[in-house]
């Protein structure tokens, strides 16, 4: 079984939230058998900053839907959304 590398955007609530802390919580959040590998930051509009983490997992069926619905339950996380996946 191989696997998948997906760069997940996760837009805050707000320009308030603190981004250090929330990229904690979303590695904390995470389901068994994946982790992030590296976080991209991507200024949006009016001091809005949406964190971009490359998560890896686990090439079975589900592919990255764990991962998002973990992801979108962490306080602060207005969405989340794959922008782009491939095998590795």
């Amino acid at each position: 079984m191989g696997k998948v590398a997906a760069a997940v955007k996760v837009m805050p609530q707000s320009p308030d939230v603190d981004l250090d802390d929330l990229q904690e919580r979303l590695e904390q959040s995470l389901p068994e058998g994946a982790k992030i590998n590296g976080v991209e930051r991507d200024d949006v509009a009016f001091g809005l900053v949406a964190l971009i983490p490359t998560v890896i997992v686990p090439d079975d069926a589900g592919g990255t839907e764990a991962v998002e619905e973990s992801f979108a339950t962490v306080d602060g996380v207005e969405s989340v959304e794959v922008e782009d996946v491939g095998r590795i």
